[in-house]
């Protein structure tokens, strides 16, 4: 009898090369579609967290009758708000089912008696909704204190006119030793942008004016600056130029256009300010003027640098100053996501034209803003 023989053949070098490769193929495949649900799935949290500030604005509202300012102090000593004092975010804790971390900020705390290090409890306690969970940056950029991915409108840009957002200063006293200044004045005299207002004072609409913004953070204090060509990076740096306009609110686009340009046009080597920092470092401390830590500006373009000229600029400086841009940023790719003053969040591209850019910053402007415009 014949025996039929049996051959256990294995796999030849050339077909597991093969598999492998398939294998590589459908792991590069698959990757970029695991790593865009990943961001789909941040964006959808940091829309959350923008619409419920944007919630707690309106139960603000509600109760107060007006908007929280960028800083404010309710101290005893009638200090009127000048030097460190608590910021919009620290007024909207109640509302955010953070009544006891509210409860433990010592509003009797003024500039002279060092309140951002008194209320260490608070500002040194992070809390979740105040970050993006795209930023990718672990490090506080300020030291001890706990930093912030979402800012208010502060309006702009300051050539076009100051304080036209919707987070903006009281003004109603100047440093110690200077003139008193009623509300809604600085040096200059009257500005009726500044102190405090309601939803009634946003005359173009709720709709068409933005509440609140996210900015990525500034780089951690001491550590070596960003250049404008760092790429995506580059947002992290405050970059000083001397040749962008100081002028304020002399209610002229060209110049806000010009500045703009100069601000996007600086050379790819150049150096962020060794306080790049400042940008988001606390959200529980602020300072008049000083807007760049919690605040953002349409000054810039989304996702493009954030600039100020230190050489002639008043007010703040590197902090903010009457003429800075510090424009939302993110690393949600192309745009960044902003909660309207209805409560609304909308995705806004890079691409966005300046003259609607202009226009959703401004409460108040008389600009007629399509929806489709954005």
């Amino acid at each position: 009898m014949n025996r039929v023989s049996r051959s256990n053949r294995g796999f030849t070098l050339i077909e597991l090369l093969v598999v492998i490769a398939i294998i590589a193929v459908l792991i590069a495949l698959l990757l970029p579609a695991v790593q865009s649900a990943r961001e789909a799935a941040r964006r959808a949290q940091c829309v959350n967290n923008l619409k419920q500030l944007g919630l707690a604005t309106h139960n603000y509202h509600s109760t107060n009758n007006v908007v929280p300012a960028s800083n404010q102090f309710l101290g005893p000593t009638k200090d009127l708000g000048w030097g460190w004092n608590a910021t919009w975010a620290v007024m909207l804790l109640p509302n955010m089912e953070q009544a006891p971390m509210y409860n433990a900020y010592n509003f009797s705390v003024g500039a002279a008696d060092s309140s951002e290090l008194l209320n260490s409890t608070v500002t040194r306690s992070q809390v979740a909704f105040m970050l993006c969970p795209s930023e990718s940056q672990k490090a506080r950029p300020g030291g001890n204190w706990a930093p912030t991915n979402y800012v208010g409108n502060h309006g702009g840009p300051g050539v076009d006119r100051m304080w036209s957002g919707m987070i903006v200063e009281n003004f109603t006293k100047g440093p110690a030793g200077s003139s008193v200044y009623p509300p809604g004045t600085a040096w200059w005299g009257a500005d009726g942008n500044l102190g405090f207002f309601g939803f009634e004072s946003v005359t173009d609409g709720t709709s068409n004016t933005a509440l609140f913004s996210e900015k990525v953070l500034g780089t951690p204090q001491g550590n070596p600056p960003v250049t404008a060509g760092a790429g995506a990076n580059a947002r992290r740096g405050i970059f000083d130029i001397t040749t962008m306009s100081t002028a304020y609110n002399s209610q002229n686009q060209a110049l806000a256009v010009q500045s703009m340009q100069a601000c996007n046009s600086i050379p790819a080597t150049t150096a962020s300010r060794a306080e790049s920092w400042v940008s988001g470092f606390s959200w529980a401390i602020g300072y008049q003027w000083h807007w760049m830590n919690n605040c953002y500006n349409h000054g810039n373009m989304p996702n493009k640098n954030i600039c100020i000229n230190t050489s002639t600029d008043v007010g703040g400086n590197v902090y903010g100053g009457t003429s800075g841009m510090a424009p939302p940023s993110s690393f949600h790719p192309g745009g960044v996501n902003i909660c309207f003053t209805d409560g609304s969040v909308k995705f806004i591209k890079d691409s966005v034209s300046p003259q609607s850019w202009y226009a959703i910053g401004t409460r108040n402007g008389g600009e007629v803003v399509s929806s489709d415009s954005y």
